[in-house]
């Protein structure tokens, strides 16, 4: 089962929920099958998770919390994003090595 619009709905979701706000990123790991090499292989992705959805305000303390919100919101995702990346990539070579020595 090979996902392949997975990164464009990713990136669509983020920027979905950094504007606005209360969204926290977290990285999620999955293990998928590989028939042509016989090994199980390691995938990390990103998930999004709403938090919390701050409608109707219409106070100055209200857009603070807004503007703080948006803020975990694009922390949790470069930090996230990042861990997502290097756990790929040490996945992949692990992958790799394990389906040579077959």
């Amino acid at each position: 089962m090979h996902r392949t619009c997975r990164p464009a709905r990713s990136i669509a979701l983020a920027g979905l929920c950094s504007v606005l706000g209360g969204c926290l990123f977290l990285p999620q790991s999955t293990t998928r099958y590989d028939p042509a090499c016989g090994i199980l292989e390691n995938h990390m992705t990103l998930q999004a998770y709403q938090v919390a959805a701050f409608g109707g305000c219409r106070n100055e303390g209200c857009a603070e919390l807004l503007v703080l919100a948006g803020a975990v919101s694009a922390a949790s995702f470069v930090v996230s994003g990042s861990v997502v990346v290097v756990g790929e990539v040490v996945y992949w070579l692990e992958a790799k090595g394990r389906c040579m020595v077959r």
